[in-house]
């Protein structure tokens, strides 16, 4: 039996809907749901003693329950098919007199004006408006301009739809320039997903009298989960909140089903100011051997600790879901804008939401753990924020790591998964003559966070093999006292010149920074200072390097690039393409010494470009070394302007160790995790 019609045109057609009705018999059938999945909504804005109109009626039971649970009785319902509107009165006459079935088209209806208070569309006008043709939006706009006319001022127009994008943005666009109050209610999902995987929504439109002039647009969404209405400032940011809700349904209907192969990221955001509150990721283990106790749990990331590699890369997300035993594990990030209570109450917050996401197979009632590394939250400070014309938003935070120590971080905004700069701060010291507290005193109460920069720690891997490389500029044992000149290019929070200034005791330091307000948050909150022995250059590397090579050519031992670019549009973070260009590659090796080194953060995830940038290195530098940043896309070039003084891995890898020896000076704190032989044992050759 064919009841689908041959083009969606026809779902205009009476002849096709009493054809329709007459093969399917008296079985309803119920567009988008039935009575139990829209009963809440329609408590909300149908009340006993208004009169009601249900448009495109056909035999749905929806008008029948209605009446019958005293939601409303006097109801009058419209369609233009002849056999379901006798169907229809045969079934309802002698149980429900104070409802009527007429036989009416609802383009031309031949009731008064202002006649109802409520008009109720349970899937006709997505029936109707199947494209945007000229002549599909005309019938619309008469359909909307009859249902106008028909309502009462402050009354409602109920219209339950799968929200497409089109008939969304035509239902909000004509009724809001009306001066309608225009709300979207996401419907409760009906307990059978294999009908609809699309949520459905309800539009209510409230009727005002339209005021002469431009009256503000007041459009609204209700989230399935919670009742109070969030504004939204146009009718784009409206369609794209509903086309959020319909992805989401979605991607649960897939993770329903069957294991995904690629991990699956989401937001969930605050209720009140709509930021994103949670960054959700679904991983799947299919090397895990499901049982009932291991298939799936929830792994909170404690806060800050996000951008790590664990937590922060696809492979990281991988093996811990893997080392965890869980066939399906959700990490969740946790993001600075928002404040959490602690670990009790953000399960409470997630539990119902997470189970949306929950394997196939999974019983309704199981218990699914909640992991966090040491059982809590972590904690995260932001300790400054501020908005360079350079850099744009950025913040300042101070984070709790492993083994309770904390690190001051800045992160720029624009790119808030990655951490620009890193230090470990120090816990401060007892007074002198203070006595340990004894075991059995009372507890103390939780320490402050340490807040003095421990300027002797390099945070990042990549800094610590950049200081490596200086081992190439000759015999490592006289270096750290050896009066080398360093030009780094990219301050950060100034950690890597720091480190050099104050390990290599004769160094002279300069470091170039194009955006001033670097230079401020190093020197407010990373301990950076300025001296004899180091300057700082606010200006474009660029133009600095071209001038020094145009004025003072061959006055650096060392020329390090330690820079990111703003362009996020291209596949290479750091430096810029244009620090890569042969014309400047030559400028810096002009200004090198001939037994210098040019040491390079190359930060590049497009494969081709990457090959491009080293095969313009080789020609500009003859001697090449390469080293790979474990965890990280980081790979550090030591490039040197002449080929003498070629030296192997294991030679490198000697000469690190005799300088890490060497740094090692009285006064000077060394952390043992630096092992500047395995920086360059590892090198490539270029």
């Amino acid at each position: 039996m064919e009841l689908l019609p041959r083009s969606p045109g026809e779902f205009g057609s009476a002849r096709y809907w009493d054809r329709f009705f007459r093969q399917r018999g008296q079985r309803p059938f119920e567009w988008y749901g039935a009575f139990p999945e829209l009963c809440p909504v329609l408590r909300k804005y149908v009340r006993p003693r208004d009169k009601v109109l249900v448009v495109g009626c056909g035999n749905s039971e929806l008008s029948e329950q209605m009446y019958d649970t005293g939601m409303c009785e006097d109801i009058v319902n419209i369609d233009i098919s002849d056999a379901v509107i006798r169907q229809m009165q045969e079934r309802s006459a002698s149980k429900r007199p104070k409802m009527s079935y007429l036989l009416m088209d609802m383009l031309q209806m031949d009731f008064p004006d202002a006649h109802f208070q409520v008009v109720l569309d349970k899937g006709t006008l997505d029936a109707i408006l199947t494209d945007d043709k000229e002549a599909t939006l005309s019938k619309v706009d008469r359909m909307f301009a009859e249902i106008s006319r028909v309502l009462q001022v402050g009354g409602r127009y109920l219209c339950i739809s799968l929200a497409q994008a089109h008939v969304l943005k035509k239902v909000v666009d004509y009724f809001s320039q009306e001066g309608w109050v225009v709300r979207v209610h996401e419907v409760a999902g009906s307990a059978d997903k294999q009908q609809f995987v699309l949520p459905v929504f309800a539009y209510v439109m409230t009727k005002f009298r339209k005021i002469p002039g431009s009256a503000p647009q007041i459009l609204e969404i209700c989230p399935e989960e919670q009742d109070k209405p969030m504004r939204v400032e146009s009718v784009e940011r409206l369609v794209e909140a509903v086309k959020d809700r319909q992805h989401y349904a979605l991607l649960c209907s897939q993770l329903s089903k069957a294991p995904c192969r690629e991990q699956l990221s989401l937001d969930l955001c605050d209720k009140d100011s709509g930021r994103p509150r949670y960054t959700l990721h679904v991983v799947d283990s299919p090397s895990v051997k499901p049982s009932r106790d291991n298939r799936f749990a929830i792994f909170i990331i404690p806060q800050g600790r996000e951008t790590e590699w664990l937590f922060g890369t696809e492979e990281g997300r991988r093996q811990l879901a893997a080392s965890a035993g869980f066939g399906r594990l959700v990490t969740v990030a946790l993001h600075r804008e928002q404040r959490y209570e602690g670990m009790a109450s953000i399960q409470a917050e997630l539990s119902g939401k997470v189970m949306e996401l929950a394997p196939p197979g999974l019983p309704a009632r199981q218990q699914v753990p909640f992991l966090s590394v040491g059982g809590d939250i972590g904690v995260r400070t932001v300790r400054h924020c501020d908005t360079s014309p350079l850099s744009g938003e950025y913040v300042v935070e101070d984070v709790k790591g492993d083994d309770a120590c904390y690190f001051r971080r800045l992160v720029f905004l624009s790119n808030r998964n990655v951490v620009q700069s890193e230090a470990r701060l120090l816990a401060p010291a007892p007074p002198p003559g203070q006595k340990k507290r004894r075991k059995d005193k009372k507890k103390a109460g939780p320490a402050e966070p340490p807040t003095a920069i421990d300027k002797s720690y390099l945070c990042c891997e990549h800094h610590k093999a950049m200081v490596a490389g200086l081992c190439l500029l000759g015999s490592p044992d006289p270096l750290p006292g050896a009066p080398i000149t360093v030009l780094v290019v990219g301050l950060g929070g100034g950690s890597l010149p720091l480190f050099i200034h104050d390990y290599f005791s004769q160094a002279r330091v300069a470091v170039v920074e194009i955006d001033p307000s670097m230079l401020e948050v190093a020197t407010h909150w990373f301990g950076f200072s300025q001296g004899e022995r180091m300057q700082v250059h606010v200006s474009d590397g660029l133009d600095y390097v071209a001038k020094l090579a145009a004025e003072a050519p061959a006055q650096y031992d060392a020329v390090m690039f330690d820079v990111d670019s703003k362009d996020l549009t291209v596949g290479m973070s750091c430096p810029p393409p244009a620090f890569v260009e042969k014309c400047f590659l030559q400028k810096v090796k002009t200004i090198l010494k001939p037994e210098g080194v040019f040491v390079l953060n190359l930060v590049c995830r497009d494969a081709r470009l990457k090959e491009s940038v080293l095969a313009v290195l080789r020609e500009v530098f003859p001697l090449l070394y390469a080293r790979r940043i474990d965890g990280e896309v980081n790979e550090i070039l030591f490039c040197q302007p002449s080929p003498k003084g070629r030296l192997d891995p294991t030679e490198l890898g000697a000469r690190a160790r005799t300088l890490e020896k060497a740094l090692q000076q009285p006064g000077h704190p060394w952390d043992s995790s630096y092992v500047l032989a395995d920086m360059l044992q590892a090198v490539t050759i270029l």
